[in-house]
């Protein structure tokens, strides 16, 4: 599973969450902690850069945020960051500076690295994108089992007992997840792949992969 580390996947120089990823080993294992990390961080930016508004919001002064998007803390949202109509920020979101949250796309409980960009109806809970990871319009973190059990990380024989009931997915730098795919709950994917539209993705998928279906996964040539 190493493959599938943080340090496999995410360039933590690219996330004001640096500090939330020292010292464990896989992202989401990060996803307990998100909204008591935001207080602490937020606590300490500074007020000429982000605006704070009730409810443990901070708000870089370099975004641009429509009238009608709702954002509910605790949340931070970065410099030059786009939140768009009718985005709905539910709480415990960090949105990366140069992110773009659009039109209808829902967040909770999520770190958005630098740059990621969620435009067009796309829903994302429990998850952490990394740099520039893009999701095409309707596609969608899955982040709770039918069954309702545990998520259980599985990469062929390998599988890691997450202990986690909630958990969508976990993005490396540069993921590219093509319109209308579903993400299942304990979806891992390496930096640099790209998924097929309309993909319903589970388990692992390699770096620098193209994921066509289940059963056909490529290398990047």
């Amino acid at each position: 599973m190493k493959e599938f580390s943080i340090e496999n996947l995410l360039d933590l120089n690219e996330t004001i969450a640096k500090e939330l990823f020292e010292g464990k080993t896989y992202p989401w294992e990060v996803l307990p902690e998100i909204g008591d990390f935001i207080v602490k961080l937020g606590k300490t930016l500074d007020p000429e850069e982000y605006e704070y508004r009730e409810g443990d919001i901070w708000i870089a002064r370099a975004a641009k945020v429509a009238p009608t998007a709702c954002i509910n803390g605790p949340a931070i949202i970065g410099r030059e960051a786009e939140i768009r109509h009718c985005a709905f920020i539910r709480g415990k979101a960090i949105v990366g500076d140069g992110a773009v949250v659009g039109n209808s796309t829902e967040l909770k409980n999520v770190v958005l690295f630098n740059k990621v960009q969620v435009p067009h109806y796309n829903y994302v809970g429990d998850s952490v994108l990394g740099f520039k990871a893009h999701m095409g319009a309707g596609s969608i973190c899955s982040n709770v089992k039918s069954d309702k059990k545990l998520v259980v990380v599985k990469n062929g024989d390998e599988q890691i007992e997450t202990g986690i009931k909630k958990f969508g997915a976990m993005l490396g730098d540069n993921v590219e997840v093509g319109c209308g795919s579903v993400l299942n709950p304990g979806t891992v994917i390496g930096r640099n792949s790209n998924i097929y539209p309309l993909s319903p993705v589970r388990g692992c998928v390699p770096a620098d992969s193209i994921y066509k279906n289940k059963n056909e996964i490529v290398k990047k040539q």
